[in-house]
């Protein structure tokens, strides 16, 4: 199975040495599975290179024939102001490190350092990155109001502008390397978000789903790493673990909040230094996958209290997104019913049957706290009991602890009512208009959706008013 190259921008080294420049790439290869580089040994090809795009991080020496590191190293801040530098040189003196970082150096480094510290300051540069186009493309994303592939999401029902919000949220930052962290309530589909986001991601491995819950710290070395023969007593083979399954694609470990400290520290030590060991080798392994993780528990609070160690906390939260709860989008509860009682129509062989109008309303009096999943097996129930062309409330109210129907909603009151004398339609209007503007900061875009009318009408509205009357 092939495997995209990682990262997603390439990496030029650019170096005079030809052995230098094999023994830097196959290093960075080897210890922290770079593998997008571009080795360049001429420094006049440098910015041809770079105007072709493609490049985000340039390694680059300083004594070379042609121009000099330091020479490239301004026309690159001047030409390619996102692409970042780190300057790996045979000169050891702290004037020229310091003249380095002036013109914009991301880091500097002497050849003759360990290749582990060259190794972590090219791992931090590459995270730096990928956390600034991510951020970006959030902020675009959130910008526009939706995900820009709405289908990748159509499994999941929702009339939600929150839950639009995480879909975009989800798309922007699918492809990252770093790890996800899905929170919310049980029942509130995070499983579903999850798989949403590794069909997006690009990425042509599984997606591999393991439940943390309950396992102690032995089966869950076992279980994610694998083991060797011989390992320990009857393992009479060897056993791929799930993160070599996942290889290419997603590692999804749910219910990481109930995972033991002992574990917590395996699980962080995969996450910081890339790689693993299987029980009873002493052969370290690359991480090739995407780990995700979710869980029902507030991980900061626990972090608090010490039961959740803090270093894997901001370690597994690089991106996160928080799936709000059932009864904080009621607008999802009638297609959610409509979809159920298709679905379970379907499943037991029966006509969809239509439901009193009052059952929306019934249901959005309650406060689910077994969320989508509690609707769900409400409808299943309901559908099963049923034998006439409309649904009986007699089960929900059941499952509810109602013993007879919730009164009809009253209509949302008229904002209007307690005026003296009522705005004209034009002073309404503007009245709508500014505060819809205050309330987005001033983004016409997002003032329009508030209003649910176009930018340009709303922009075409705000032009109007300014004129002198």
């Amino acid at each position: 199975m092939t495997t995209a190259p990682s990262p997603a921008f390439a990496i030029l080294i650019v170096d005079d040495e030809p052995a230098w420049l094999r023994s830097l790439s196959l290093t960075l290869e080897s210890a922290a599975g770079i593998t997008n580089t571009f080795l360049c040994q001429d420094s006049r090809e440098v910015l041809p290179l770079l105007d072709k795009g493609g490049i985000g991080l340039v390694l680059l020496d300083l004594t070379m024939p042609g121009k000099s590191g330091e020479e490239l190293l301004a026309a690159i801040g001047e030409r390619h102001p996102d692409v970042a530098c780190i300057i790996i040189s045979g000169v050891n003196q702290l004037d020229t490190a310091v003249r380095c970082m002036k013109l914009g150096a991301f880091d500097y480094y002497v050849k003759t350092d360990e290749e582990d510290r060259i190794v972590s300051g090219v791992l931090r540069a590459i995270r730096m990155l990928e956390l600034r186009d991510e951020n970006r493309a959030v902020k675009s994303r959130l910008v526009a109001g939706g995900p820009a592939h709405p289908e990748a999401f159509a499994g999941i029902v929702t009339r939600s502008r929150a839950m639009h919000a995480v879909f975009a949220y989800i798309e922007a930052v699918a492809a990252s390397y770093q790890p996800l962290l899905v929170t919310g309530e049980s029942g509130v589909g995070k499983e579903n978000l999850v798989r949403a986001t590794h069909a997006i991601s690009g990425r042509t491995g599984p997606l591999v789903a393991v439940n943390v819950a309950g396992l102690d710290d032995a089966v869950f070395a076992d279980t994610l790493f694998g083991h060797v023969r011989g390992a320990y007593t009857g393992a009479e083979a060897v056993r791929r673990g799930m993160v070599e399954e996942a290889a290419g694609g997603t590692l999804f470990l749910d219910e990481i909040g109930d995972l033991s400290v002992a574990s917590q520290v395996k699980l962080l030590r995969l996450l910081q230094e890339g790689e693993y060991y299987p029980l009873g080798s002493d052969q370290p392994r690359r991480l090739a996958a995407r780990v995700v993780v979710a869980t029902h528990r507030d991980l900061a609070a626990d972090e608090a209290e010490g039961k959740f160690r803090r270093d894997l906390y901001f370690r597994l939260r690089t991106h996160h997104v928080h799936i709000p709860a059932l009864r904080e989008r009621k607008e999802d509860i009638e297609p959610l019913l409509r979809h159920f009682l298709a679905e379970a129509a379907t499943a037991l062989g029966k006509p969809t049957p239509a439901f009193p109008p009052e059952l929306v309303g019934c249901l959005g009096a309650y406060a689910f706290p077994g969320n989508i999943r509690e609707l769900r097996a409400m409808v299943f129930d309901a559908v099963s009991l049923h034998t006439s062309r409309m649904l009986s409330m007699k089960s929900f109210l059941a499952a509810m602890g109602r013993v007879k129907p919730c009164p009809a909603a009253d209509p949302p009151p008229n904002p209007f009512a307690p005026f003296e004398q009522l705005p004209t339609f034009a002073e309404a209007a503007r009245f709508l208009v500014d505060e819809a503007l205050a309330r987005s900061g001033g983004n016409q875009t997002l003032a329009a959706r508030l209003l649910g009318i176009s930018q340009p009408a709303l922009s075409k509205r705000l032009k109007h008013a300014a004129k002198p009357s």
